[in-house]
């Protein structure tokens, strides 16, 4: 069986598995080349208003944002919170946000005056780091609307502290650990308490941490630039295989013709001609 190139149809006698086919069309210019690894699918889910989301882009990379699957935006990054930030990624967005609002270098009133104002731009929760300590979270908890989600990153973290004071969801981030992180959690939360969790690049490590637990899986896209890197090396290739070259002599250059549109500062210019300069001088 083939695919023709007008059409993803494929061509020959076939028939559709029910309960397996998924509808889906897609534009040539619009294609989303940032792919969720197909693991994340596996996990449960967490349902917050009224959206299932399985797979979170860690980005604040607009771009990168507008061009993935992901089912929503993990806006995390390692400076202080500023809402022009979290403005540009939800105004940007075509799906929900969850953004950072401090907990390290950033904590108590000014944490929570951000994370207020995340929730008035139309943020779907916010995340706060490892260090906030829990009389701040359940200050915020007092005056948001949006789930708290509470970053643990060793089992040495107070995340029961973190859940009484109002931590509604946790954000687990245990490196190479993040599997067995989870399963630690999870084996004394019990299993309705909702857990984002990172999954790493490959499917292995993904499926492990969703067997541990987690409900939702954060996943870090490749950089634009190894993107570009890629996509570089094939415009090269093609390039260098043309059959017919330019012809980039210096002849051929209408030096003239650009040069109406630079400008030459006076102490920029080394006259070489005499002539011109005793002209001047004059």
């Amino acid at each position: 069986m083939s695919i023709s190139k007008k059409s993803k149809r494929p061509t020959g006698d076939f028939h559709v598995i029910k309960d397996k086919y998924i509808p889906e069309i897609e534009s040539s210019l619009r294609k989303k080349p940032i792919l969720m690894p197909k693991a994340i699918y596996k996990a449960s889910g967490i349902r917050i208003q009224g959206t299932r989301i399985k797979s979170l882009v860690f980005s604040t990379d607009i771009a990168v944002i507008r061009n993935c699957n992901a089912q929503a935006v993990f806006a995390v990054y390692p400076f202080t919170p500023q809402l022009a930030i979290v403005q540009t990624i939800i105004a940007g967005s075509s799906i929900p946000v969850f953004a950072g609002v401090g907990g390290g270098t950033t904590s108590g009133s000014r944490s929570i005056s951000i994370a207020l104002q995340c929730e008035l731009l139309g943020a779907y929760g916010v995340v706060v780091n490892a260090p906030m300590k829990n009389e701040v979270i359940e200050e915020m908890y007092s005056v948001l609307d949006i789930p708290i989600i509470a970053t643990i990153v060793s089992k040495h973290d107070d995340f029961i502290g973190k859940i009484n004071a109002g931590a509604r969801i946790l954000n687990v981030s245990g490196g190479k650990n993040t599997a067995e992180l989870v399963r630690y959690i999870r084996s004394i939360v019990g299993n309705e308490f909702p857990i984002i969790a990172t999954g790493g690049g490959e499917e292995e490590q993904i499926n492990e941490t969703i067997k541990a637990g987690a409900n939702s899986i954060t996943y870090t896209p490749p950089s634009t630039g190894t993107l570009f890197k890629a996509m570089m090396e094939d415009y090269r290739a093609t390039s260098d295989a043309k059959d017919v070259k330019p012809s980039n002599s210096r002849d051929a250059l209408n030096i003239e013709e650009f040069q109406r549109d630079l400008v030459f500062p006076s102490d920029s210019i080394e006259y070489i001609n005499m002539e011109l300069e005793k002209k001047r001088d004059k």
